[in-house]
Formats: structure tokens, sequence, C-alpha cells
């Protein structure tokens, strides 16, 4: 059994001794729990993507306490730095362009990294003790529901971590938006915590859109420039089928997501519902012979902010419900609501190998 420990200075000790030991640690943040390593330890890295089964070509995001701490990670550019001033500590990675320090295995081989500074007083405290930049992708195993609670993290690792430290459940609920450049444009590579409209607002321009699968790379195997990347991701064990007003949900060719039938469902299948807002019911065509038995709003007053913090928890209760099926809506595809339906969309993806 993983120990989760509270925050005290002893236990944030010996979190901190554990890293610069080279063992990992699950790490509170504002956006999701990471699994912590000191990203500058090959052999540390390398548990990181054991532990949690991901791929080697799926880089991680290194956590830093102050912005001094970049001076041998990376090269700062001049938006970079207005983004930083503008949104860190807080649930922003901007992807730059590394130094010789960091390892290859932190950046799937790319000449870039990823990097943030989290607000979450928890992890600026551990990063403090233990005087190392962390790599913390989701502690959790690849491909699955991100974790948003100590809990979580304990219940999803059997060995491999030597603790969890319980920062109480995250407040912003999804991971990070990521921003990378290419050729001198801003790009939005992942949404996340901080809505694109801030992002463009700060920068005083419009910012380009993820870009098709076919123009960042090869979309399953090649190095993905942001983590999140894949077309599937974030998904628990129960399949999730997604509503849109009206209609089960269609897929874009060629997504994954083309299985949005029933055939595969039981006879009076027990289903869980997803919903979104004051008079949330089922926002699209429930098929018949379907039981809702449970019913999480992940924001009766139609908050979006609301519904981030709540929606991995909600996923993960209806995931340990026993169901046979998950319903979820999307949401205005707006501010937050672009991470929320990203993640949504992701989970409902048909996975096109096993991770």
């Amino acid at each position: 059994m993983i120990p989760v420990l509270a925050p005290t200075p002893e236990n944030l000790q010996r979190a901190a001794e554990a890293l610069r030991r080279g063992e990992l640690v699950g790490m509170p943040t504002e956006t999701v729990y990471g699994l912590a390593a000191d990203a500058r330890n090959p052999s540390a890295l390398a548990r990181v993507f054991e532990v949690k089964q991901r791929p080697f070509f799926d880089p991680l995001i290194v956590h830093i306490a102050e912005t001094s701490d970049l001076d041998d990670l990376c090269h700062v550019s001049q938006e970079a730095e207005i983004l930083m001033g503008a949104f860190w500590p807080g649930p922003l990675t901007l992807v730059l362009a590394k130094k010789e320090s960091v390892p290859d295995l932190a950046t799937s081989g790319l000449p870039s990294v990823a990097v943030r500074m989290p607000a979450h007083p928890v992890a600026r405290a551990l990063l403090r003790a233990a005087g190392l930049a962390l790599a913390a992708p989701s502690a959790n195993p690849f491909g699955g529901l991100s974790p948003t609670t100590a809990e979580h993290v304990a219940a999803a690792f059997a060995t491999g971590i030597d603790c969890v430290l319980d920062g109480g459940p995250c407040e912003i609920g999804v991971e990070s938006t990521v921003v990378g450049w290419e050729n001198g444009e801003a790009r939005l590579l992942r949404a996340g915590g901080i809505p694109l409209e801030a992002i463009e607002k700060a920068l005083g321009k419009k910012v380009l859109p993820p870009a098709p699968a076919g123009e960042a790379g090869e979309a399953q195997t090649g190095p993905q420039l942001s983590p999140g990347a894949l077309p599937w991701h974030y998904a628990p064990r129960t399949p999730l089928k997604l509503l849109e007003t009206g209609t089960m949900a269609t897929a874009t060719p060629g997504d994954g997501n083309e299985d949005t039938d029933t055939a595969s469902l039981p006879l009076s299948a027990r289903a869980g519902l997803i919903t979104f807002g004051p008079e949330a019911g089922p926002s699209g065509r429930i098929p018949a012979g379907v039981n809702i038995e449970r019913v999480e709003n992940l924001s009766p007053a139609g908050r979006l902010d609301e519904a981030a913090a709540n929606l991995f928890a909600a996923l993960h209760r209806m995931d340990g419900a026993g169901l046979d099926v998950i319903y979820a809506p999307l949401v205005p595809e707006t501010g937050l609501g672009r991470a929320i339906n990203d993640r949504l969309r992701k989970a409902a993806a048909k996975k096109k190998h096993e991770t």
C-alpha cells in the first residue's frame, strides 16, 4: 500500500529525500496530481515511464519553483516571458528550445522541453525542499483517468511510488494548457486550465489552433510536441459515449470515435449520465433499454470552471460503480469548455492499440 501523507514539514522532507534518491513521489498540483521524479536523472525518468506504462514518444512536463530555474533548462523567448508574467505560477505549460542539461528521455528526443511553474503550495514546497526540477506527468497509468485526489493516485498503483503527498482535491481539475511556437507563431498544443481567450489577450494576437495529427508528426508512434496530444487519452475503464443536443454524438471520420452505436451493450444496460447546467437532463438521445442508474451534474450552475474541477472525480466515481456505459454531453466550446470537451472526446475515442 502506497502511503498517503499529510504535507507536514517532516513528510515534505521525506518526499524530497526520496526524489533525490531517484524515487517517485505523488505530488499535488492545481491541475491534477503528478508522478514526480528528478528531471535530470535518466534512471528516475525511466521509472516514470515504466510505472505509468507510458510510451517513450510522449514527452514529460518539467516543473520548476522559480523562473531562474529555467536558466539551464531552456531558451526563453519574448512571448514566453509575456505568458510567464501573466500566468505563472499556474496551469500553463510552455514548450521551449531545450538546453543540453535536459535528458533526451524527458523530451522524447525532441529539441524542445515542456516547462511550467505550478501554483499549488504543496508542489512549490516540495520543489524547493528537493532543490530539483521535477518531471511530473499525471499520476495514473497511461491513457487512464487523471487523478484529482491523493486517493486516486494510491488506488492506481500498487507499487513503484515512495509516497503520495495529500494536497486535497485539485482546484482546476484538468491538465495545464500547453503552448508552443512554430516559425515564431504561437500555437495551442493542448487545451487546459488557462482558456485560449486569455492566452490571446495576453499576447495581443490570435494563437494557432492545435495542428492536425498529420501536420504534428506520426500521431501514434512519433514524438509528440505536447503530452495529451494523442487522439485517445483520459479514458475510464467503462465505455464512455458522447451526447450532443438531440442525438448521439457523431464522429469525425478518422478521429477514432466512429463506434458510437450500442450493439455491444447488454440488454437493460446499466448506465451513468454526466450532465451540465441548471436544468440538465439527457442532452441527447439515450438508446432504448438503457437504465440510467447514476447521474453526476458537473455544475448545476452551468459554470465551466466548476465543471472542469469536477470532471475527473465524477468519472472516477462512475468508473467504480459497476456500470456498462457512461454517457456525457459536450459543454459550450468556449473558455475551459475547450479543455473539458477535449478530455471527453479523447476518453470516448476508440484506442488504436493497447498501451
